[in-house]
C-alpha cells in the first residue's frame, strides 16, 4: 500500500518535456539544437529558469528570444520545451498595478492574484463578431471631442515630432475616463524609467491609477520584454473587453517597438528591407492593431480603443513605420512643431488630422455645434497669414472672421493634465456660435472658461445631467442655457 502511494506521488510530479542544447548566444537571441516539436510563439525554459520565446526555426536550429537576462545563459546548457504557448495571468486584481511584459508586479505591492490565463498572441475578432462603432470616447481635449471625435473601438494614431505633446493628449484621455467605467492601460515601450515615473505621478495625483494598468517595457529592461510589452497590454485589454467592459490602450510608442524588432531581426539574420526594417514589421503591427474593435452583444458587447503613438523626424510622415501605421488605423492626430512653438497646445494640426469613423458616434448636440468649426478655424489661419502685414483697410466681414477665429483659438488652447468635460465643451461651443465670445479679451476668455459652468448650473442645476442623458438640445435646455449665459455676461462681462 505504501509503495502504491509513493508511486502515485511520483506520477503526480511526472512531466513531459523536450530537451535541447544551446549552441550559441547572440546578445538576447539564442540558437539551440534539438526541440524537434517546437512551434513559433511557444515558450521554452533555460536551465537557470529564464524564459524564451521561439521566433523561428529550420531543420537544424531553433531561434529563441530571451525574455529576461541572457547573461547567465551559456553554450552547451540545456533548454526545455513543454509544448506550451505564451499564456499570461489575467484578473481584475491587475487594476491599479504596474507590471512588466510577463505580468509580474513591478510596484512592490506583492503578488497579483489570478486564476485565469489568456494567450498573448491571438487572432483578432472576425468581422461577424463585431458591430459598427456607436459610442463616443470622451477624451477631455476639446479639439478632439468637437472636430476630430473618437469612437470606442477605434484605432487613432498620434503622430508628430518628439516633444510636441502626443503623450500629454493620451494621458489626458486616460484622466478623462474617471467615473465613466472605462478601463485604461498605459503601455510604456523603450522610454526612460524617469519618463514613466513622471506619468505615474500624474496618475496618482489625478486618481487615475484606480481604473488603470501600467505595463512597463522601459529602456532598461531586456529587449525581449520591450518587444512583448504591447502584446501583453493588448491581452490584458482583451480580458476586460470580453467581459463587456470598455477599454482604452495607449502604446507609447510604437516607433521604439519597431526599433526593438529591427534589432531582434538583425540577430535572427532576417533580410533587411526599407530603412533596414524586416518585411514583416507591417504584419507584427497590423496583427496588433486589428485586435481593437467593438464586440457584438453575443460576444460581450465590450470595446477596445487604441491610441498608438509614433515619433517622426522634422514633420516627415513618409517614413516606413509612420506610413504603415497610418494605413492600418482609423485616423491620425498630427502634432505640429510649428504650432507647439507658437504656444498652441495641444499642437494638433486641423488640416492634417482626421478621424474616419468617429463622426458616426459623436453626440448629436456636439455634431450640431461643431459642424462649421474646422472650416472657420482654417479660414481664420489663412486670413491671418494674408493680413499679417496689413493693419488697415480690412472689410467688416474679414474683421469678424478674425475675431471669431481668435475666439476659437483661445477655446481650443488647454493646459495639459486638465481635461474638460463634454458638458463644458458644449457650453463653450454654444456661446461661440451665438457670437458671445467674439469680443472678449484674453483675460475675459480665461475667466469665462473657468466660471461659465458654475453660472449655468446655478440657474439650471440639471444642465450637466440632462445633456449627458439626452445628448441633444431641446427648447427647454436652450432656454435655460440662455438664462445662465445672460446672467454671466451681465454680472461678469460688462
Amino acid at each position: 500500500m505504501d509503495a502504491q502511494v509513493a508511486n502515485n506521488k511520483t506520477s503526480a510530479r511526472f512531466e513531459v518535456r523536450e530537451i535541447g542544447v544551446v549552441q550559441s548566444v547572440r546578445k538576447f537571441v539564442v540558437l539551440a539544437k534539438g526541440l524537434p516539436s517546437c512551434m513559433n510563439g511557444q515558450i521554452v525554459e533555460f536551465s537557470d529558469g529564464t524564459l524564451g520565446l521561439v521566433m523561428g526555426f529550420n531543420e537544424e536550429k531553433v531561434q529563441i528570444l530571451v525574455l529576461g537576462d541572457a547573461s547567465n545563459i551559456r553554450a552547451g546548457e540545456e533548454v526545455y520545451n513543454k509544448g506550451k504557448s505564451l499564456n499570461l495571468p489575467v484578473s481584475e486584481a491587475f487594476l491599479g498595478r504596474i507590471v512588466n511584459a510577463l505580468c509580474q508586479p513591478q510596484d512592490n505591492l506583492g503578488p497579483i492574484e489570478s486564476k485565469e490565463t489568456f494567450p498573448v498572441f491571438r487572432v483578432a475578432p472576425g468581422v461577424m463578431e463585431r458591430v459598427p462603432v456607436k459610442e463616443t470616447l470622451e477624451t477631455g481635449t476639446m479639439i478632439l471631442d468637437a472636430v476630430i471625435p473618437i469612437a470606442k473601438g477605434q484605432r487613432q494614431l498620434l503622430i508628430g515630432d518628439r516633444l510636441t505633446g502626443k503623450t500629454s493628449v493620451a494621458i489626458d484621455a486616460i484622466i478623462s475616463q474617471k467615473g465613466k467605467d472605462v478601463i485604461c492601460i498605459y503601455c510604456c515601450i523603450g522610454k526612460p524609467y524617469s519618463a514613466l515615473l513622471k506619468i505615474l505621478d500624474i496618475f496618482i495625483e489625478k486618481d487615475a491609477l484606480d481604473y488603470s494598468i501600467v505595463v512597463s517595457g522601459v529602456a532598461s529592461v531586456s529587449t525581449g520584454e520591450q518587444y512583448l510589452a504591447p502584446y501583453t497590454a493588448c491581452m490584458l485589454g482583451e480580458y476586460f473587453m470580453y467581459k463587456g467592459k470598455d477599454v482604452l490602450v495607449v502604446f507609447d510608442d510604437l516607433t521604439k517597438h519597431a526599433w526593438v524588432y529591427r534589432q531582434i531581426s538583425l540577430l535572427l539574420e532576417r533580410a533587411p528591407g526599407r530603412e533596414a526594417y524586416p518585411g514583416d514589421i507591417f504584419y507584427i503591427h497590423s496583427q496588433l492593431m486589428e485586435r481593437a474593435g467593438f464586440l457584438k452583444p453575443e460576444r460581450g458587447n465590450g470595446s477596445m480603443t487604441f491610441f498608438p503613438i509614433v515619433d517622426i523626424l522634422q514633420g516627415d510622415v513618409t517614413g516606413y513605420i509612420s506610413t504603415n501605421l497610418i494605413s492600418m488605423t482609423d485616423g491620425q492626430l498630427y502634432f505640429s512643431t510649428t504650432l507647439f512653438n507658437k504656444g498652441v497646445k495641444p499642437a494638433i494640426d486641423f488640416g492634417l488630422s482626421v478621424s474616419r469613423i468617429g463622426n458616426k458616434a459623436q453626440w448629436p448636440v456636439m455634431k450640431e455645434l461643431s459642424k462649421s468649426l474646422r472650416l472657420d478655424y482654417l479660414q481664420y489661419k489663412e486670413l491671418l497669414q494674408m493680413t499679417q502685414l496689413r493693419t488697415t483697410g480690412l472689410s467688416k466681414e474679414a474683421e469678424a472672421k478674425l475675431r471669431r477665429g481668435e475666439a476659437i483659438n483661445q477655446l481650443i488652447v488647454q493646459d495639459k493634465n486638465k481635461p474638460v468635460s463634454m458638458e463644458v465643451e458644449i457650453l463653450y461651443l454654444y456661446a461661440l456660435n451665438r457670437g458671445l465670445l467674439d469680443n472678449l479679451s484674453i483675460g475675459q476668455m480665461k475667466h469665462f472658461k473657468q466660471d461659465i459652468l458654475a453660472y449655468v448650473s446655478k440657474v439650471y442645476p440639471q444642465f450637466a445631467a440632462d445633456i449627458r442623458k439626452f445628448k441633444e438640445f431641446s427648447e427647454d435646455i436652450k432656454q435655460k442655457m440662455e438664462e445662465g449665459l445672460k446672467e454671466y455676461f451681465q454680472e461678469v462681462i460688462r
